[in-house]
């Protein structure tokens, strides 16, 4: 497939390209700075130059796409307009450029918590909020979506072994290796399309955790 990941420099996005592009996709990543170009092709992915949210459009990026990942996000020192512009913003705009161009298939990275934003303190109130709108945008869209909601983010090693579940509300840490591993496994499985599901570490391999989805 050829594969648009929107946030293509991002912790979570380079690990996901680098899977990506080992097992024979194109793996295009969206970044806003030249700078990050040279590392998106130390992974082996294709860099595509453009400002999530300051394109009017996304449509001139998804041309020839199969699908899109949503990985961007404003990041925890951004205030509550920029995850208003990016985390729900930039979302929303690829989603419409991905209606726009005839592209089905749109991959969501969203968060634990999103689900119930009004319980989350002060500081991730507006990040959940941001999530909770743009996942509610995406789902009533029409497009072959799949919502993978992960927990607590961590640099430790992928193990290869999680737990997925359709019940949310959980917590729990997982690693950015084995969250780009199952938005990788995701992309390939079109049964998960229509799903919203939270992430975990766990003990289950990640093909067998996706396929009792």
């Amino acid at each position: 497939m050829d594969i648009l990941v929107a946030g293509g420099h991002g912790k979570v996005a380079l690990r996901l390209l680098k899977l990506l592009a080992a097992g024979g996709h194109t793996a295009r990543g969206l970044v806003r700075s030249p700078q990050h170009a040279d590392d998106l092709r130390a992974v082996g992915a294709v860099p595509v130059l453009g400002d999530l949210e300051r394109d009017a459009s996304l449509d001139a990026y998804l041309k020839g796409i199969d699908a899109v990942v949503f990985a961007a996000g404003a990041g925890p020192g951004s205030g509550p307009e920029r995850k208003r512009t990016v985390d729900l913003g930039g979302a929303v705009k690829l989603a419409d450029a991905a209606i726009s161009t005839g592209v089905r298939r749109y991959v969501m990275v969203s968060s634990i918590g999103a689900d119930r934003p009004e319980s989350a303190g002060d500081a991730m109130r507006p990040y959940l909020l941001a999530k909770a709108e743009a996942d509610d945008y995406v789902r009533a869209s029409g497009l072959d979506a799949t919502i993978v909601r992960p927990g607590s983010l961590t640099d430790s090693p992928g193990t290869g072994l999680v737990r997925v579940t359709r019940e949310l509300g959980g917590r729990g840490p997982v690693p950015r290796d084995d969250v780009a591993a199952v938005l990788a496994h995701v992309l390939a499985t079109p049964a998960t399309i229509g799903l919203t599901f939270e992430l975990f570490g766990g003990d289950t391999p990640i093909p067998d955790a996706i396929a009792a989805l």
